[in-house]
């Protein structure tokens, strides 16, 4: 219970609230509506981040929440606050990420009438639903505890997406009517009935060709319990990129990212047993060459915590709602107790060395960045944005823990988003080293991040990786025999820009001069390592 000050106004209970769900960062840009909002924030110990544009305060958040699991908080202001983050609560829905927005709204008697007021839209919440789990416009000052349970709720206990609530100009300073605040008991996550994971068990156990695939809702699961599951079953298993670092780098039975490569679907046309937990089965994991063509010729046993994503993409023949980690420890145990040899690892070697004739000499390339990146920074985690080494890197590179490797290239595909959300992550994790891995078109949509974060001293590496363009996009169209319009940008001087920012800034044309800039970047601002894909040489 948090005691409030006299004649606390519903704003200052907010930020109350905030701090007794265990909110300790919220990522916001004042204004008129919203400097209310601020009043009560001394009076805890919320440290308040100020991003340079609305677009990354939600992107810094999810950042933040994909690293801690926590939800990431923004105050956001009427109108274009809304309207520029809609981006960040898009890529966060197609994720998953929990995510609390806080906006101002017109006053309640000024809404709906469409009389031109600062920052008016027709109607705020509306717009904002469809990339929400729920919109609330909050009436009433005393109702505010029970709309702050139900966004907590949401993130606790079901499938975390953004919700937005929006508060009135005049209800954010109306009093709150209270002396004090408490935060409200949560429910725990659904388990999987006992009787439908016996039922999978017992499927599991007479596989001869199983599979296992994990998605993004297991990243809560004990890597622990997600390696002895694997190993009792003896399955081949592949992770969705928001999954990666549930099994340790190298295991056996590891494929990796890959479903959309030949080698994997034949392997799960073949499976006659798929367990897939936690994953959306969706186009951006299985199927990025977009041609339709992962298909499972086996039994599927769905578990998921979502009952309507059971029923999209593939189909189950056993359809379990539960909760991923739980139900990955509680399989665990049903199959150790009678572990089975099922030539797994003979099965993953096979499909490995069948990629491994795959990877293209430019995506070997990339990867021995990203090697020389794990090797110089233990324990790093790499935040990624949409361009080529991200892409390589989902089929390549192995992070040792999970949370540890997330980009926009998946769900929503956004660009920009990696500078502002490895901020975040810096922030959820102060004592591990980020890395931003970004392109040079993709920074220049949220490149004013970089002085929010020499402001609020966080010190990440961004890894630009320069080919003067939009080159992916390029390339694409060359293959389909468009016209290359609109792709050969102009580049910047990044190294300028960024000691202008008061970064500091490094170009390196290979690995060692790559090794040593990562092993000088500072502590307490970014650090700039630039490499420009034509001149770089990934042999020395």
């Amino acid at each position: 219970m948090s005691l409030l000050p006299p004649h606390a106004t519903c704003g200052e209970a907010l930020v109350h609230l905030l701090a007794a769900y265990g909110i300790d960062t919220v990522f916001g840009i004042p204004g008129v509506h919203t400097v209310s909002l601020y009043r009560g924030l001394p009076q805890t110990t919320i440290r308040h981040i100020t991003p340079r544009h609305e677009q990354g305060a939600g992107f810094m958040a999810d950042g933040y929440a994909r690293v801690s699991g926590k939800p990431g908080v923004c105050f956001i202001i009427t109108g274009p606050g809304m309207t520029n983050i809609l981006t960040a609560m898009g890529q966060a829905y197609a994720d998953s990420v929990p995510m609390l927005v806080i906006s101002s709204v017109n006053k309640t008697h000024q809404l709906g009438l469409g009389e031109g007021r600062l920052h008016e839209l027709k109607n705020q919440s509306e717009m904002v639903a469809g990339v929400a789990a729920f919109s609330h416009t909050l009436m009433r000052p005393q109702d505010l505890p029970k709309v702050l349970a139900r966004a907590f709720s949401v993130f606790n206990s079901s499938r975390p997406r953004p919700v937005h609530i929006e508060i009135p100009i005049d209800i954010i300073d109306a009093p709150f009517g209270e002396p004090s605040v408490r935060a409200a008991a949560l429910p725990d996550k659904p388990c999987a009935p006992k009787e439908a994971l016996a039922q999978a068990g017992a499927w599991m156990r007479h596989a001869v060709r199983p599979l296992l695939l994990l998605g993004g809702g297991c990243a809560r699961a004990d890597p622990a319990r997600v390696q002895a599951l694997v190993e009792a079953w003896d399955a081949p298993v592949c992770c969705t990129i928001n999954a990666k670092g549930l099994l340790p780098n190298g295991h056996p039975l590891q494929l990796g990212s890959n479903q959309s490569l030949p080698a994997v679907r034949e392997l799960a046309a073949q499976a006659d047993v798929v367990l897939a937990i936690g994953t959306e089965l969706g186009e951006t994991d299985y199927d990025v060459v977009f041609d339709g063509n992962f298909q499972l010729g086996g039994r599927l046993i769905r578990i998921d915590i979502d009952a309507e994503q059971l029923q999209r993409n593939h189909l189950a023949d056993l359809a379990i709602v539960g909760d991923a980690a739980d139900a990955v420890s509680r399989l665990a145990d049903m199959m150790a107790a009678a572990p089975i040899s099922r030539q797994g690892a003979q099965r993953a070697a096979a499909v490995r060395e069948a990629l491994a004739a795959y990877w293209p000499p430019a995506w070997l390339k990339q990867a021995a960045v990203l090697a020389q990146v794990r090797q110089t920074l233990p324990g790093v985690i790499v935040v990624g944005d949409s361009t080529q080494p991200v892409y390589s890197g989902n089929h390549l590179y192995e992070p040792d823990t999970p949370r540890a490797w997330f980009n926009a290239s998946t769900g929503y595909g956004t660009l920009g988003y990696a500078l502002p959300a490895a901020s975040g992550a810096k922030l959820a994790a102060p004592h591990r080293p980020v890395v931003c891995l970004i392109g040079d078109g993709g920074i220049q949509f949220t490149l004013p991040e970089l002085a929010s974060a020499v402001e609020a001293g966080i010190g990440i590496v961004v890894l630009l990786w320069n080919n003067h363009g939009y080159g992916e996009i390029k390339r694409y169209m060359r293959r389909e025999g468009l016209p290359e319009i609109g792709v050969d940008i102009y580049t910047p001087d990044f190294q300028t820009l960024a000691r202008g920012f008061g970064c500091q800034s490094a170009r390196v044309s290979n690995l060692a001069e790559l090794g040593a800039a990562l092993r000088q970047a500072a502590p307490n601002r970014p650090t700039l390592i630039e490499i420009v894909e034509d001149d770089f040489d990934a042999d020395r």
